[in-house]
């Protein structure tokens, strides 16, 4: 119980390294192929760098401020180092005594120092002809404190980029070289100095030396020739910054390299753009990627090899020692992408997943037609995203249309969604996009596709003054013989083609009235001066969803009081409002039986008695990333559904535009159910939070088979998408007309 508040709230920051740990979990299952064990590891190694950059830094700021908060912080920031470091740990001892292993004997081999004089011959004069010339090395400094601060150079330290990769070399010699009166050669310090060598992003951190695959070691540039022959189907690679280590001297001539590292900075991230400044907000948010680079340190990555160099960078930047992670093997996993897709080694991978097509939506009919049929419910990475891009691009070559509204958060690169709205722009309709540049790490790209689409024509919005548009919703406006019609897609994830196969994402494609008026007044508030009190089917943050949550499952309470069977079953990302916390605890209190299947950080605590022993919390960790919400309220057995781009998070229903959408039509509904029931069923891939605050994995009973629910939507997608084609073929075979009919 020792997580859990006086309260009775388990810490936030706590439950999102529990979060964490569930996903290590999957990768120290032996019984995964290596591939997919080292894409679980790379996830928690990126979700940690975010950690810091986020929450420890806002944590960091409180423990300054001092007070009863600051030593709230410090307790917490004590207790995540304590968390993180074993997990650190467990994942690179997995990594280099498991993985690596299993990747060599399945044929992908990496190769590192001392090499063989095969392997030197080939990647040395490739070094030096294709990555050495791409290399800028920095003067740091002097290596011992006496020199700090750059003294005796006259000029300031090099700025060290969030979250690059840099090569650290401490030098010596070249004493005779003649020192210049100000700056000049790092010789001036008279004494050991410090130069550093950031790998530029444009290099393939990933080199092959056998011909299955070239490298692209440098920008636009490929493997001139296959590598030292290997044995017959291994594929062998080596990382970038190895070779720096090994052959990184040639970049001091005239000087000895006595040491050297490598090392990642992670940067205050935390921090928001100046939103009064509405005539440039652009420029602002620029800025705002600029003081990311420059803003407090608040960890550092780093290989083992010198510990002279990796204090004098600790000192530089201002570290202590807990914020010094040493990690015995590759820094920055998460952009080692490319191994993960090395082509071929499918038994390394995870099985193959595939995406069906969504019944409705594979007739020859216009997307027009088959919206009006009935309301659909697209469930992502399952059934394949084309509609959603088949939705954009029909609206923008139907002459029909004329209009096309949406909200961009987060897009992908050369985004088929942008590219059908500037060809829409371009073809005379009237095109609005709602750009939320205050998407975390995703704000150069929102720039770029802002600049993008004004240049085609399209109106561009930059979100609302001190609230981020996280909402999921589109519109097309079309001219029909019934006067004009408006198609609204409403989503629980973003309009990405490429996280549209990683993500499990629920979306509606609907042509309601009162959705289409609610979406009308919807874009009308983001672009004009107009206040929502109210829509007449979506609901919106800030302004009504908590209070209509809280209503909802007050609603059931009462109901459960007065003898009617009570039953919320929620999923979601996060759970941490105090406000929603406390309308479950009084739910539970009151009888309803609550079913809350949470991804991420949940604050509440199920099974207290007295409190919540009604509420069961469990957590699905599996190939797919959970990122659907849902809700179900029985609600005296005339049962409602909805879906939303919200978690229940202070952030999302106080400080964001976010929608919850009633699913009215009775097919989706039922998907739906099956849906949290696939869910609540699942005893192979889910985890159950239990009253102490730890999590427990759940396994299959004595006699129960295993059940994972990701696993059965993907067959029910394939079941769906195979009933669909053998209708389509009967009807084919029921409209041909029977021979020797006369006229026909």
């Amino acid at each position: 119980m020792a997580n859990i508040t006086r309260e009775g709230y388990l810490d936030r920051e706590l439950s999102w390294i529990h979060y964490n740990k569930r996903i290590l979990e999957e990768g120290l299952r032996q019984d995964l192929p290596p591939l997919e064990r080292f894409r679980f590891l790379s996830v928690v190694s990126s979700n940690f760098d975010e950690f810091f950059m986020v929450r420890v830094a806002a944590l960091k700021r409180l423990f300054a401020a001092g007070g009863a908060g600051g030593e709230e912080a410090g307790k917490t920031l004590q207790a995540a180092a304590g968390m993180i470091r074993p997990m650190a740990a467990g994942l690179y001892r997995c990594l280099g005594e498991e993985i690596f292993p299993a990747l060599a004997r399945g044929g992908l081999e990496r190769r590192t120092p001392p090499l063989s004089h095969d392997e030197t011959s080939f990647l040395k004069p490739l070094f030096i002809r294709e990555i050495l010339p791409v290399l800028t090395p920095l003067r740091f400094g002097p290596a011992f404190p006496e020199g700090a601060a750059g003294a005796g150079t006259g000029e300031p330290p090099p700025a060290i980029a969030n979250g690059g990769l840099y090569g650290a070399f401490l030098l010596t010699g070249a004493a005779a070289l003649p020192a210049p009166a100000a700056g000049g050669a790092p010789g001036a310090f008279g004494g050991d100095c410090i130069s550093i060598v950031e790998i530029p992003p444009s290099l393939d951190r990933v080199i092959w030396l056998d011909p299955v695959r070239p490298s692209r070691a440098a920008a636009g540039a490929e493997q001139a020739s296959p590598g030292p022959a290997s044995r017959e189907g291994t594929q062998r690679w080596v990382l970038l910054e190895d070779l720096l280590m090994l052959w990184g001297d040639a970049l001091f001539p005239g000087y000895e390299v006595k040491e050297r590292t490598l090392f990642q900075v992670h940067r205050d991230a935390d921090f928001s753009v100046d939103e009064r400044r509405d005539g440039d907000f652009v420029e602002a948010m620029e800025e705002v990627l600029v003081h990311r680079d420059r803003s407090p340190a608040v960890r550092m990555v780093y290989s083992p090899g010198s510990d002279t160099i990796t204090q004098a960078l600790a000192r530089r930047l201002e570290l202590e020692p807990w914020e010094l992670f040493p990690v015995p093997g590759p820094l920055d996993l998460g952009s080692l992408g490319s191994l993960r897709e090395a082509p071929g080694f499918e038994e390394l991978k995870a099985k193959g997943r595939r995406h069906y097509p969504h019944p409705a939506f594979v007739q020859d009919a216009p997307i027009w037609d088959i919206i009006r049929s009935g309301d659909a419910l697209l469930s992502v990475p399952y059934q394949s995203f084309d509609p959603v891009v088949r939705f954009f691009q029909e609206a923008a070559l139907d002459p029909e249309v004329i209009s096309i509204k949406t909200t961009l958060y987060r897009t992908s690169g050369n985004s088929p969604v942008v590219r059908a709205l500037e060809q829409a722009a371009l073809n005379g309709k009237h095109v609005t996009a709602v750009v939320e540049l205050k998407a975390r790490f995703d704000e150069e790209r929102n720039i770029n596709w802002a600049n993008r689409l004004e240049r085609a024509g399209v109106i561009v919005i930059y979100g609302l003054a001190r609230l981020k548009v996280h909402a999921k919703i589109s519109q097309v406006i079309r001219r029909e013989a019934a006067g004009l019609a408006r198609y609204v897609h409403l989503s629980t994830g973003n309009y990405n083609d490429k996280t549209a196969r990683l993500y499990g994402d629920l979306s509606l494609f609907t042509v309601r009235e009162n959705f289409g008026g609610d979406a009308t007044s919807f874009f009308n508030m983001l672009s004009g001066y107009s206040v929502l009190d109210s829509m007449s089917a979506l609901v919106m943050a800030p302004r009504h969803l908590k209070r209509r949550l809280i209503e909802l499952i007050d609603r059931e309470a009462r109901r459960a009081s007065q003898g009617s069977p009570g039953r919320i079953a929620a999923k979601m990302n996060a759970l941490e409002d105090p406000g929603v916390c406390a309308a479950l605890y009084r739910a539970s209190q009151a009888g309803v039986t609550i079913s809350l299947n949470i991804r991420g950080i949940c604050v509440l605590v199920p099974g207290l008695p007295g409190l919540s022993e009604n509420i069961r919390v469990f957590s699905v960790v599996d190939h797919y990333l959970e990122h659907s919400r849902i809700l179900y309220v029985n609600n005296g057995g005339a049962e409602e559904f909805f879906i939303s781009s919200a978690d229940w998070m202070p952030r999302n229903l106080e400080r964001r535009v976010e929608l919850l959408v009633p699913i009215l039509d009775e097919g989706p509904r039922e998907e739906l159910r099956t849906i949290l029931e696939a869910y609540v069923r699942d005893n192979v891939q889910a985890w159950d939070l239990r009253p102490s605050g730890e999590w427990e994995r759940r396994s299959p009973g004595e006699g129960e088979k295993p059940f994972a629910a990701q696993e059965y939507l993907e067959e029910l997608a394939e079941k769906a998408a195979a009933r669909s084609r053998k209708t389509r073929r009967d009807l084919v075979v029921r409209r041909s007309p029977p021979a020797g009919i006369p006229g026909r």
